[in-house]
């Protein structure tokens, strides 16, 4: 699956247990490996991926608690997700 990008209302940090995570934000890209964490701030465009060979697994914390309406996931993601 493709991964849209998200400009959520909560800080969201994640923690990569296994493989690698890829990171794009307004200013590039980074690769987040095993025992490294992201953090990332409110109002703060970002894009997740996971590493194609190898996957990744993580622990993601949200604060205040993640909730669809406060993620702003981009438009594309309204397109391609909708019924019908």
């Amino acid at each position: 699956m493709d991964r849209v990008g998200q400009c959520p209302e909560f800080t969201e940090t994640k923690v990569i247990l296994k493989g690698m995570l890829q990171v794009e934000h307004k200013d590039g890209v980074m690769l987040v490996r095993v025992g490294q964490a992201v953090i990332c701030h409110p109002a703060e465009w970002v894009r997740y991926s996971a590493c194609p060979t190898e996957g990744a697994e993580y622990v993601a914390v949200c604060v205040p608690a993640f909730s669809p309406s406060t993620v702003h996931r981009d438009p594309e993601y309204d397109r391609r997700w909708s019924p019908g």
